[in-house]
């Protein structure tokens, strides 16, 4: 009965847009429903506090990190980055706006860096067909580079709070098989890509930044940057560090706001009420009903299952990152990590270390596999079968040659 309301809740997710009922509710019905038959079968209250336990910390830090966000993005202080883009060249436009979503993705998350990224192509490129080229580039190389580091995807992020991965071990294996995925796809889009785009949006009269744009953003990003060198020097979970970064911009911003009554939109309870509120409730749905898969020992026997006939650890992640393209990657990687224990393989596994990556880019092959492809999608009506014809084989082929590199750098070095 658990795994059938699994399969319904999952389809439901999945046909969103065709039964018209939001992935949240369905997400949250699952939840509930999963630990209601399981209560039935064997209850288990020790556990089910095990698991809240673990996905609270989850919760806590994309809340605190969302929140950091906002602030940045309500002093318009993403502008600092979207000012440095001075060519009207179609293929230098394509590897600047390409190399930075990635290095940006590795410090905010991926979908954020691409609504920035989508934000400011819209200024930059008028014309909505010339920018579907340059948006599909923003979703993989936001997937890529959200990979690498700890804080830039929600599957290396729950890796990290779990202790599946370590910072440092994280960004040294997989920053080179990211940065090739992403090269790949440079040069695959640029192949024929030549001219400059004829009427490029002057920025003289844009929106003016808001007071202390430059301050929040900078103290914004060192705030991020610093949770992972907080759990290094204290041992306090991650999101312990966030709600610590949180709270000093808090004070920063109260402190250059407080005195004048018409920047109450740029202090911390209005800017609150911008967070994503269902995307979270999302991830608690998901992460509780794969928790119950969990506790049900479901995911051990699938584990079982791919072992005996696949075989291949490094076949099997590979598939889940194909399946990442089809199914989003948040309940795989919470999948995987039920699948196979720590006891086994321990943090900073060539297996775990993989799966942050396959989940991270194999998104991008759909334009349906990643929060950052779905955010393309709605904000620049783009079709399915558009994305599939023109971009899919191309993700296809840089997430392969980036597995292909991590599996021989891994041979190399182990």
């Amino acid at each position: 009965m658990i795994i059938a309301v699994f399969i319904v809740g999952y389809l439901a997710i999945i046909f969103e847009q065709s039964i018209r009922v939001n992935k949240t509710a369905s997400a949250l019905l699952m939840a509930v429903l999963t630990w209601m038959f399981l209560f039935f079968y064997a209850p288990n209250t020790q556990a089910l506090g095990e698991k809240v336990y673990e996905i609270s910390q989850i919760i806590f830090f994309l809340l605190g990190a969302m929140a950091l966000v906002e602030v940045i993005d309500a002093h318009k202080g993403f502008k600092v980055i979207t000012d440095l883009i001075q060519t009207h060249s179609k293929k230098k436009m394509l590897w600047i706006m390409g190399l930075t979503t990635f290095f940006l993705s590795s410090v905010l998350d991926n979908l954020t860096t691409t609504i920035v990224m989508l934000s400011l192509l819209r200024r930059l490129v008028p014309d909505s067909k010339e920018r579907w080229i340059l948006g599909a580039m923003v979703v993989i190389a936001a997937n890529a580079g959200g990979a690498w580091t700890p804080i830039g995807d929600v599957t290396t992020t729950m890796l990290w709070i779990n202790g599946n991965i370590t910072t440092l071990q994280v960004m040294k294996i997989l920053f080179v098989p990211s940065l090739i995925a992403l090269i790949v796809a440079l040069f695959l889009f640029g192949w024929n890509l030549k001219g400059t785009y004829a009427k490029v949006v002057e920025r003289a009269h844009e929106e003016a930044v808001e007071p202390g744009a430059r301050l929040v953003f900078y103290c914004g990003v060192g705030a991020l940057i610093f949770v992972p060198i907080f759990k290094a020097l204290t041992g306090l979970p991650p999101f312990m560090g966030m709600i610590l970064s949180l709270g000093a911009l808090w004070l920063i911003t109260d402190v250059l706001h407080s005195p004048y009554e018409k920047r109450e939109h740029l202090r911390l309870p209005h800017i609150l009420t911008r967070i994503d509120t269902s995307g979270i409730l999302f991830f608690l749905g998901i992460l509780l009903c794969i928790a119950a898969l969990d506790v049900a020992e479901i995911l051990r026997s699938l584990a079982y299952f791919l072992d005996q006939t696949v075989g291949n650890v490094s076949l099997i992640v590979t598939l889940i990152g194909l399946i990442s393209a089809v199914i989003d990657n948040v309940p795989l990687v919470a999948a995987g990590m039920g699948m196979y224990p720590l006891a086994t393989y321990p943090p900073d596994s060539y297996l775990w270390q993989m799966l942050a990556f396959c989940a991270g880019t194999g998104g991008s092959i759909l334009i349906i596999g990643s929060a950052a492809g779905v955010a393309f999608m709605g904000l620049e009506k783009v079709h399915f079968l558009w994305y599939l014809r023109k971009v899919s084989l191309i993700a296809l082929l840089s997430y392969l040659v980036g597995v292909a590199a991590l599996i021989v750098q891994q041979s190399l070095f182990s």
